[in-house]
């Protein structure tokens, strides 16, 4: 019988995955592998065709020893623990659900945005600390007198554009691999990154983690904005050079910051960026409502599914050769 495995993760159920390998005649084995040892040990017992992969890393040898695997499917849009040079060498397939929380994502971070411009989480904070006042954290500026910028021009970073033109003056965009004529007419586009962050006064990035995005936002950048500015992070938290961003913020260069992704999650109590008082956090959630979850991990699925029976997975990213083998 065809056999896949959820590698790990962290839902509290499995019914959308049951249900649909279930009525497609195939095995479901479920796993909590959290190293590359455990991924091996786990699709060899169950002699698993494919993964259904949250956060284990797939690695050059994880699919060295895995030769009857043929694709891993990410429950999710990024693929950044799946290595897609190895997937390639070893002609497995690798897919994604590319799509699925595009309006959960930019509203978040538009949500991150205004919180730290309006200081409304730092408010709670004051009130709980016995202090009363509209300038208690700060003086705070018109969102309609200031300029958000936008680093990566995808789907979600067109969403974010979007659902922002109307409450900020200018939406300006950094994004080298788009033609002019993909940028929408309310987007200003900049061809250098630190302009970008030279005419903004908020940034989100929006951008997949990779060798060129890990830590491209650095110090460089932040020294570059006006004093005072913002920067939200949806994304992928390596994207960002976690301590210059802090520096940026204990020298008042940056004003605050919106984190829904970080580099090593989840946050631990105690770290600097963890309790530092100008820093609001969110636990990865930017992706997560009821309907969007179901489309998630639907997609996510259905790509294991559809290969079986084609060949070909519905969001192909890598495209293999490893072919079903025969039971």
């Amino acid at each position: 019988m065809t056999t896949f495995l959820l590698t790990d993760f962290d839902a509290s159920h499995f019914n959308i995955e049951e249900k649909l390998f279930a009525e497609s005649g195939m095995r479901f084995v479920i796993a909590q592998a959290k190293t590359e040892d455990d991924v091996i040990r786990a699709a060899t017992e169950c002699n698993a065709d494919g993964l259904l992969v949250q956060y284990a890393p797939v690695t050059e040898r994880v699919l060295a020893a895995l030769p009857r695997v043929g694709i891993c499917s990410r429950i999710g849009a990024g693929f950044d623990t799946i290595d897609p040079k190895a997937c390639e060498k070893h002609g497995v397939w690798l897919a994604n659900s590319p799509d699925y929380g595009v309006g959960e994502v930019a509203t978040h971070a538009l949500a991150l945005a205004l919180d730290i411009i309006r200081g409304t989480t730092f408010h709670t904070a004051d009130i709980r600390a016995g202090k009363w006042h509209y300038e208690s954290n700060g003086k705070r500026r018109r969102a309609t007198e200031m300029t958000i910028g936008i680093v990566g021009l995808g789907r979600i970073g067109k969403r974010m554009a979007h659902v922002s033109r109307n409450l900020f003056k200018r939406v300006i965009a950094y994004d080298p691999y788009l033609i002019d004529g993909d940028f929408p007419a309310f987007v200003e586009r900049v061809r250098d990154l630190h302009e970008l962050f030279a005419q903004a006064d908020v940034v989100s990035p929006h951008t997949p983690l990779n060798d060129e995005t890990r830590g491209m936002l650095d110090a460089g950048c932040f020294n570059a904005m006006k004093r005072g500015s913002y920067v939200v992070n949806t994304s992928r938290g390596a994207v960002i050079n976690i301590e210059d961003l802090l520096n940026a913020l204990d020298s008042g260069q940056l004003d605050s910051a919106g984190l829904d992704v970080l580099p090593t999650e989840p946050a631990r109590p105690g770290e600097r960026l963890t309790e530092h008082p100008r820093v609001v956090l969110t636990p990865h959630s930017a992706f997560y409502s009821v309907e969007s979850e179901v489309e998630l991990r639907t997609k996510a699925a259905k790509n294991l599914i559809t290969w079986a029976k084609t060949g070909r997975p519905d969001y192909p990213v890598v495209v293999g050769t490893r072919k079903l083998v025969a039971a």
